[in-house]
């Protein structure tokens, strides 16, 4: 793209982490411990390889942990923090940063779940397509657990399946995302909104792209695939 330090980054980390309190019972699931330094960290590298420089870190449960944890500043990113005071889902906390992002497009990283891409790849795509809003997309050997999406040859994301409908190999979302500001501007200000379920259904068949990429993904949501994360970031 032009040059990606311009794009601002926002990764959605005010997530309550129920699934994981039993192994991380004491911090936010973005500051779990893997490899001796915290989640949140492996996704901010990743911004850094993309030479992005502004970061907004959505935070709700246990946010002053996360600041406290990270400051203002980490390497060459400058943390901005979009603190939420009740839950309002992705889509509400999304919206609740619109006056950090100085950007447009904004990309936008799910806090509990890494695929190992180079991000710059996936930001030229998006400018090429011109398009308004789409969803990084990784191919799993089992897509029950998560969900499947079905994408045209012209990469038009055309359906959500529920996870526990399907089974077998497929495309699953992968927590990224690039949308135009116009429409996060959309999402409802100050009210629950999920992303996942709200959002990007209603945008499906219409204005929402798909970019396939097969690479190594993780998200850490669970106690199972939280186990896995070290062998899986020694691996990459």
């Amino acid at each position: 793209m032009g040059n990606s330090s311009y794009t601002t980054a926002v990764i959605l980390a005010g997530g309550l982490g129920t699934r994981l309190r039993s192994v991380v019972p004491d911090r936010p699931k973005v500051l779990a411990n893997i490899l001796d330094r915290p989640f949140l960290t492996f996704l901010l590298d990743q911004l850094v390889s993309a030479n992005i420089r502004n970061v907004v870190l959505c935070t709700g449960y246990m946010s002053d942990d996360v600041y406290e944890e990270m400051g203002n500043a980490y390497k060459s990113l400058t943390l901005t923090y979009s603190k939420e005071n009740y839950p309002v889902g992705t889509g509400g906390a999304l919206r609740l940063a619109l006056p950090h992002l100085n950007s447009d497009p904004v990309l936008i990283m799910n806090g509990d779940s890494f695929v190992n891409i180079d991000l710059t790849v996936y930001l030229d795509w998006f400018l090429k397509k011109n398009c308004q809003a789409s969803l990084l997309l990784t191919k799993v050997p089992e897509t029950n657990n998560y969900g499947k999406v079905i994408v045209a040859e012209d990469d038009l994301l055309l359906t959500f399946e529920e996870k526990g409908s399907n089974s077998g190999p497929g495309w699953i979302n992968a927590g990224v995302y690039i949308l135009n500001k116009s429409l996060i501007e959309t999402i409802p200000a100050g009210t629950p909104f999920s992303l996942e379920r709200e959002f990007f259904p209603k945008l499906a068949n219409k204005e929402l792209y798909g970019y396939r990429f097969e690479g190594k993904f993780i998200d850490i949501g669970t106690p199972e695939t939280f186990a896995l994360a070290e062998d899986f970031f020694l691996s990459i």
